[in-house]
């Protein structure tokens, strides 16, 4: 398997679920910084010049909650998701689209302002990021709750899973808030379960990432 991937970047998940799997992998960088995700290689792999892709013999997917979910499908014994048909499996499903789809989403206005904005109006791109965070302040005191609630020490309960680090990844992009996710009176010690994981450090270190690590 090859990972297509950017420090810190939204292949962080999949990266530390490749971690936790242990099972043989390659990581492939993508230089941002010089375009190559809008380069012709990189649009055959994925056409929206985004990243991560997994190539996985003959797949090649794209879209960071996608490849969680096929990781934890691709190898059951990591054990990594409920099995499918369960409660326990729907309530994943939940939490997975909610974080791409909710809060994902939201970060992305944060990080990317100007995107939703006519070129050049500045003014326009700071009273949208300042939306984006007041949103997202809303989304994390919800996911401050369901860890409260889970009876477990991870967002789903007893049970590490893809969850837990697609949550990591997202929690980690508000280090530079006025307040962060690890200042949640509950997020922040489940923050540090996280961290303490082996498979976690492994994945920061891979990466070349600094403190703040979230």
């Amino acid at each position: 398997m090859q990972l297509y991937y950017h420090p810190g970047n939204a292949s962080m998940a999949p990266h530390l679920l490749l971690q936790e799997i242990g099972q043989p992998f390659e990581l492939k960088y993508v230089d941002r910084d010089r375009g190559e995700h809008r380069s012709p290689e990189y649009l055959r792999l994925n056409p929206n010049g985004r990243i991560p892709v997994l190539v996985d013999g003959e797949l090649v997917l794209y879209e960071s909650a996608a490849i969680c979910l096929h990781l934890a499908d691709r190898f059951p014994e990591a054990r990594l998701a409920p099995p499918p048909g369960t409660a326990q499996r729907a309530r994943l499903y939940q939490w997975m689209l909610w974080l791409s789809n909710t809060l994902q989403a939201m970060l992305l206005h944060w990080f990317y302002p100007e995107r939703m904005v006519d070129s050049g109006d500045a003014a326009a791109a700071a009273q949208v990021r300042a939306q984006a965070e007041e949103q997202i302040q809303q989304m994390l005191q919800l996911l401050d709750a369901q860890v409260a609630a889970s009876g477990g020490d991870w967002l789903l309960g007893a049970d590490y899973g893809i969850a837990d680090a697609f949550t990591l990844m997202l929690c980690r992009w508000t280090r530079n808030f006025d307040r962060p996710a690890r200042e949640f009176p509950h997020l922040g010690p489940y923050l540090q379960r996280l961290l303490a994981r082996p498979a976690v450090g492994r994945m920061f270190e891979a990466e070349g990432l600094q403190a703040p690590l979230v």
